[in-house]
């Protein structure tokens, strides 16, 4: 039996709420090689951190936002 037959054996005796698990975890794998996606994934996580930091560090976030805006590393 391969590899890919002993995986999808597996899942097959996982609960339902285990398998979206598995599958979101898959989805999350083939993301990640597609380097395109995986770049605006990791965009959106950061900008995701910075929206959602308290107003304390604003002016900071907003800074760094700023200056990674100048450096080209996210896009507007």
């Amino acid at each position: 039996m391969s590899i890919k037959e002993q995986a999808i054996a597996k899942i097959h005796q996982m609960p339902e709420s285990l398998v979206q698990e598995v599958s979101n975890f898959i989805d999350f794998l083939l993301l990640k090689r597609s380097e395109d996606q995986w770049q605006l994934w990791l965009e959106y996580i950061e900008s995701k951190k910075i929206s959602e930091s308290d107003f304390s560090d604003y002016l900071a976030n907003l800074e760094d936002y700023e200056n990674r805006l100048a450096r080209g590393e996210i896009q507007w």
